[in-house]
Order: structure tokens, then sequence, then C-alpha cells
């Protein structure tokens, strides 16, 4: 009688020492069809009652299996901690969406409208030191309403307010145009500008927090600069 080897013994030899069915012995829909770790252990136990005592299974065959199930076990575990992960992370996003609603946003443009307190706010950032900066505030058509100076700055952001919107724009709800110059030894020169603009409605998207601000159309949040109650 040839010896049993149980390297090459069949899956469906141990199953059957266990009481398991295979799927074509039982239509059935199983509780369970996924091998926990109790089960892997019945497994491992039958596979060593019924090893070739002439030829046992070797220590580094046992580890290996063993090593392989860990590998599985922590692969799964893995899985339901990132689907969590993700759950969490889609109620922040929707959280920080919420919190975003009727507030102003910084965002790189042009256009502004005043805000809850009657002024506009914006940033202008200044690649290099400057003597004189001003900003421009122009109607859709390009005329001219005011300018205001800022005087001198360091390189970085520069904040600025302006409440000197006229009641015809503010009663029309016209959008008001900004321009911004500096000067850093070669003359005025046009430099960038942020402004705060309104969030009109936001929503969490697989992408992440997606905000439809005034002006600006659909942007996503991370391009947000800074935010403004």
């Amino acid at each position: 009688m040839a010896n049993i080897d149980p390297a090459q013994q069949s899956l469906s030899n141990i199953l059957n020492k266990l009481g398991i069915k295979s799927a074509e012995e039982n239509n059935t829909p199983k509780a369970k069809d996924k091998l926990g770790q109790e089960d892997f252990l019945k497994l491992m136990t039958t596979q060593l009652q019924n090893q070739d005592p002439f030829a046992p299974m070797e220590n580094g065959e046992f580890i290996a299996q063993m090593a392989q199930f860990s590998t599985v076990t922590g692969i799964a575990e893995l899985g339901e901690t990132m689907k969590d992960v993700s759950s969490k992370i889609g109620e922040t996003r929707i959280a920080t969406a919420t919190n975003m609603l009727g507030h102003s946003v910084l965002v790189p443009g042009k256009v502004a409208r005043i805000d809850s307190d009657g002024a506009l706010h914006g940033v202008l950032d200044l690649p290099s030191a400057s003597t004189n900066v001003n900003v421009v505030f122009k109607r859709e058509n390009g005329d001219h309403i005011d300018t205001i100076n800022l005087g001198s700055h360091s390189a970085g952001l520069v904040g600025f307010s302006w409440n000197g919107v006229p009641k015809d724009m503010i009663d029309n709800d016209e959008p008001i145009f900004v321009d911004a110059y500096a000067n850093s030894g070669k003359g005025m020169e046009g430099v960038n500008s942020s402004i705060f603009a309104e969030v009109l409605s936001a929503s969490a998207e697989n992408s992440g927090v997606m905000l439809d601000v005034r002006d600006y159309g659909t942007i996503s949040a991370n391009e947000v600069i800074k935010f403004r109650k």
C-alpha cells in the first residue's frame, strides 16, 4: 500500500476529513465562504495527523504555510481597515463641505464682490520687495472706479480691503474687477491677486470636496488658499 504524501494530498480529501462538502456536493448557500483562523488550524492538524511518518512535513514547509496564511489574513484585515478609513474620509469631506457653505474662500482671480461687512477683500502675491503697491478697481466695461495705495511691502502675501463700491453697483449686484501693480525697482508691474469669493454650494466627491464659488464656478477645495467666515 502506497504511503500518503501530505504534500500531494488533494484539498478535497482534507476537506472531507473536516466534514466540509465541496461546491459540487452542496448547492445550498453557505453562511461562511472563507477559511478563518480556526478552519486553517483544523486543516493543518488534519494534514499533520495524516502525514507519512517516514516522510514527515519539514519544519520549513510548516512555517511557510503558517506565514502564507498570516500574510493572507493580514491583507484581509488591511482591506477592512482601509474601508473604515475611506468611510471616515468621506464623513470628513461632508463636514468640510457643510462648513464652507455661505462663507468666503480665497481663490486666485480678479473678480470681486462685497462681503457681508460691505467691503471686498483680497490678497496680493508680491514676488519681491516693493516700494509702492497699488490696487485698482474697475467696472466690467473697464471704467476706473478707485485706486488705493498700500505703500511699501516686503515679498510675500499682502492683504487689502476696500469699501468704496458705488451704490448703483451694489444695488445692481455688479462685480468689481481688480488689477494690482507693484514697483520693485523696475517701474510699476502687474502682480497676481486672489479674491475672497462666496461659496454657493459644496459637495463631497470621490476626488475630494468640490465648491461652487460665485464668479469662479466649480473648483476643488484643494485650490482654496484661505477660508473666511
